[in-house]
């Protein structure tokens, strides 16, 4: 098996992904971090943990060597949770084909970065690692989608955000199916921004559900709901436009409206699973405050990316003086300053 296309990351966006493009009658190579799931893999034509019943092509293979997984690709793409990205990005810079500027790059993950001048996007921190042949180059894809409908060929449509446009127009020819519609953007900072806001958002929308749910005074409903996800959308342009979004259009895309909509009401979502279980059982008190939850973030049994997000995004909200009520909100639940449902009360009100 000669893949010329490698994903590094064998979670279940990552699994999702190489099996779009193995569909295609195409060689993909997965860098799996768990010797456990690459067996299942290459053995069982399953990841098990990560992808359930989802049976996976023949030309997929995974590996636990990265340098056998990105040696010599054409196309790479980086599905690795933020919280631990870098790190893997520095394991590759060691790659020959990476170190001469000769595999094009993607990533999917959504969140932030942390660095010593506070959190930073993905892609410009990415390229503060990777050879100068890289800046300005990588492709950033994003859009309303969940592992498991991409997998099962669900339609869905993602958005390949880049400032190279043969980049972005690359990887949308490399992904595009009857099933998987692929677009074009310049504006790769707005992109990145939606990714990563809606799911501080999506947490305060699964509190909002089970509070709907669940509390006596009955005052929340469906029509709360769109009232939260709308200052929510209002909120990710804020912090979009601080941080240099180009387009505007772009918060009415796919990649921000979509996005935060998908995230917010599908029952695949981690991040509307948490506000939910932050509501229903009382998941935070087991920690004391934020920083204690990402240190233990494991023992929630899967990953709300929101939770890193809403830590960052409160930073960066100090940072460049902004009014984003929910999600600074929301980090203040998450550090166990305040309650959900004195959180959520105020910002309906707030907004009246």
């Amino acid at each position: 098996m000669d893949a010329q296309i490698a994903v590094l990351g064998a979670g279940a966006w990552g699994t999702a992904i190489a099996k779009v493009i193995a569909e295609k009658e195409k060689d993909v190579i997965i860098w799996s971090f768990e010797e456990s799931t690459k067996d299942d893999i290459n053995l069982n034509r399953h990841n098990s943990k990560f992808l359930p019943d989802v049976k996976l092509p023949e030309t997929i293979r995974a590996t636990t060597n990265i340098e056998e997984a990105a040696e010599g690709k054409q196309y790479l793409i980086f599905a690795i949770p933020s919280m631990f990205l870098l790190d893997t990005v520095k394991k590759a810079i060691s790659v020959n084909s990476i170190r001469e500027g000769k595999t094009i790059i993607a990533v999917i993950t959504k969140g932030f970065l942390h660095s010593e001048n506070g959190p930073r996007l993905i892609v410009e921190t990415m390229e503060d690692y990777l050879p100068g042949f890289y800046r300005q180059s990588l492709v950033y894809i994003s859009g309303p989608s969940h592992a498991e409908e991409v997998a099962a060929g669900r339609m869905t449509g993602l958005i390949a955000a880049s400032e190279n446009a043969k980049n972005s127009i690359r990887f949308r020819d490399l992904l595009k199916s009857q099933r998987l519609l692929m677009y074009s953007s310049f504006d790769i900072r707005g992109v990145q921004v939606a990714a990563a806001a809606k799911n501080v958002i999506a947490i305060a929308f699964g509190m909002l559900d089970a509070l709907k749910n669940s509390e006596d005074t009955g005052i929340f409903g469906d029509g709360t709901e769109s009232l939260l996800l709308a200052a929510g959308l209002n909120e990710i342009q804020i912090l979009g436009r601080a941080l240099g979004a180009t387009h505007t259009e772009t918060f009415t895309s796919i990649a921000g409206i979509g996005d935060l909509d998908v995230t917010c009401r599908s029952r695949f979502g981690r991040n509307r699973r948490f506000g939910r279980e932050i509501v229903n059982k009382k998941i935070l008190e087991s920690y004391k405050d934020i920083e204690d939850l990402l240190s233990r973030i494991g023992e929630v049994g899967y990953l709300p990316e929101g939770v890193a997000a809403a830590k960052y995004i409160r930073i960066l909200a100090e940072k460049h003086k902004l009014k984003i009520p929910v999600s600074v909100g929301l980090c203040r639940v998450l550090n166990r300053e305040i309650g959900p449902l004195e959180l959520l009360k105020n910002i309906i009100e707030g907004l009246g």
